[in-house]
């Protein structure tokens, strides 16, 4: 599975790309730290996963979902925000994100989420 990471934090980031390692199905194809790079990387490199900032540089994330969703691309998306309000919810998933998750509540629900991704693959 080609997942791409994409947050302005160089943390999180690494974190992000320790914890998706674990899965040698895995690959991580882009690691982005702005909207622009994320959405060029998304039509180029077509994953089956992005996880994405809300607030990166240039482009959100919600910007780069609006325009990937326009394209039609498949690419399953989680949300990353360390804003969880219900409004940036509602908007995230009106745009058409699939997963919406808090970085300091949700963060170990992506592991789970990769893992129910790997097996409809196969």
């Amino acid at each position: 599975m080609k997942v791409l990471i994409a947050d302005d934090s160089e943390l999180i980031l690494e974190t992000l790309q320790e914890m998706l390692s674990r899965y040698g199905q895995v690959e991580i194809v882009a690691s982005c730290k702005n909207g622009t790079d994320t959405l060029v990387a998304i039509q180029t490199m077509n994953p089956n996963l992005a996880i994405v900032d809300v607030n990166i540089p240039g482009m959100t994330g919600l910007d780069v979902l609006s325009e990937i969703r326009k394209e039609n691309h498949t690419t399953t998306f989680i949300i990353l925000t360390l804003y969880s309000s219900g409004y940036n919810r509602q908007l995230a998933m009106e745009a058409g994100a699939d997963y919406f998750f808090s970085k300091e509540d949700d963060f170990e629900k992506i592991p789970i989420i990769v893992k129910e991704l790997l097996i409809k693959e196969m």
